[in-house]
């Protein structure tokens, strides 16, 4: 879904994703992912933050409930219209796909049809359909195969409604055929970009064709590369670096296997949790611990790894320990936490504990990016704490949500086949970027 919250906001396009090599190496493809700059504001980052987390806890019917407000000017109407199908914004020759890192989210380019038009997608963990049609309408050509089915997915703050469609789909110069794709008729929440590329559990497309009563799964786009022998394992991995400037070409999206240039170390894995609703996403089961003392800030339970969303988000009891922990105050203008720089001089260590690993997580990276608090509407001098309140108390079964302020510090792998989330430190883990 994207949504990563903020991407389910009204967004304002930065750079397009930067021209940049395709690589293939072993049978994996990866993508460069560029960063999205959002202009909204802090305290709609964290507003996107908590309406998405609240359409996750109510589990994949949430996702499937049907959604018939009029968008007016958002509708996205599907034509076989003739658009640009500009390869500048990521096609490239054999090899990887990048991912650019656009100020709140990330997206990425492919191609869909023959000849293919590309589109500029939002990369979500948290939904598992691939659509387009938000801001560049979707092209017919000669692949295009209509099944006569429509498809539907909310994302909280966003939605969309559209026709599914087979198509021929480009990954740099590589191709899927017969790539479930929803051509929106309807999208609200995404100005800017042209749709999502879902990389969640396949289990999240059950209900989104055919309507909410269907039990139909729609192969992901990770799942026919494998089918179709592109790529040698059913996995994705995703690689972020923490931001220095407001639109960075900084992140890769790599499907097939890891790309061991990006970590420090070996992937360790944990298995998907059995706890619902976490369960029918990439959810796994951790605690958290503050500082040397190991003060316990969130006990072992369940949540989940989201691309679609902004901040690390735990439990109500969670936040109001970590806030006294860190002795921490409310901004009025953004909502999040705020230290004085004699606090941040003292804030110690965050310690995710997820399958008998421990990933720190450093006063740094604790804090929101300095270089882009004017660009969202904080203080350029302010120092913003990226751990937010979820908005409900633990025991929900989602009590937490590790968005991509967690995740550009560590490189993740979302492994389909063994049913298992990994996570490998990579050369930020420690960096003082911030």
């Amino acid at each position: 879904m994207a949504l990563h919250s903020f991407l389910l906001m009204t967004l304002v396009l930065a750079l397009a994703v930067a021209a940049s090599p395709v690589r293939v190496r072993n049978n994996r493809i990866t993508l460069p992912m560029a960063r999205r700059a959002n202009s909204l504001g802090v305290r709609k980052v964290l507003e996107a933050d908590r309406t998405r987390a609240a359409l996750l806890q109510g589990g994949r019917k949430a996702l499937t409930k049907r959604h018939r407000q009029s968008t007016g000017n958002n509708a996205a109407t599907n034509s076989t219209a003739t658009s640009s199908a500009a390869a500048a914004s990521g096609t490239a020759s054999n090899g990887n796909v990048a991912a650019v890192n656009q100020g709140e989210d990330y997206v990425v380019s492919v191609g869909v049809g023959s000849p293919p038009t590309t589109y500029n997608l939002l990369v979500d963990t948290g939904s598992s359909n691939t659509w387009v049609g938000a801001s560049q309408a979707y092209v017919q050509t000669s692949t295009s195969k209509a099944t006569g089915q429509q498809v539907e997915v909310s994302y909280g703050s966003g939605a969309f409604v559209g026709e599914e469609f087979t198509d021929q789909v480009t990954v740099g110069e590589l191709t899927i055929t017969g790539q479930s794709i929803g051509s929106a008729t309807e999208a609200e929440g995404f100005e800017g970009v042209d749709g999502i590329i879902g990389i969640g559990p396949t289990d999240l497309t059950v209900g989104t064709v055919g309507g909410e009563d269907s039990q139909t799964e729609v192969p992901t786009v990770t799942d026919n590369l494998f089918s179709q022998g592109i790529i040698g394992e059913n996995l994705v991995s995703v690689f972020f670096a923490p931001p220095t400037s407001a639109n960075d070409s900084n992140g890769e999206l790599t499907f097939g296997s890891v790309d061991d240039s990006k970590i420090v170390g070996d992937v360790a894995f944990t298995p998907l949790t059995t706890t619902s609703p976490a369960s029918e996403y990439w959810g796994i089961d951790q605690s958290i611990t503050y500082g040397s003392s190991n003060t316990t800030i969130l006990d072992t339970t369940a949540g989940i790894v989201d691309t679609g969303t902004t901040l690390v988000l735990m439990a109500t009891n969670a936040f109001q320990a970590y806030q006294q922990a860190t002795g921490a105050t409310e901004d009025e203008t953004t909502g999040l936490l705020t230290l004085s720089n004699t606090d941040f001089d003292n804030l110690e260590s965050l310690f995710f504990n997820i399958g008998g690993q421990s990933y720190e997580l450093t006063a740094n990276a604790q804090i929101f990016p300095r270089a882009l608090n004017s660009l969202i509407g904080g203080n350029s001098d302010q120092i913003y704490l990226v751990v937010n309140d979820i908005g409900t108390e633990s025991g929900q079964g989602l009590d937490f949500i590790n968005g991509f302020s967690f995740l550009e510090r560590y490189l993740s792998v979302f492994d389909t086949t063994n049913n298992q989330v990994g996570f490998a430190a990579t050369q930020f883990t420690n960096a003082t970027t911030n």
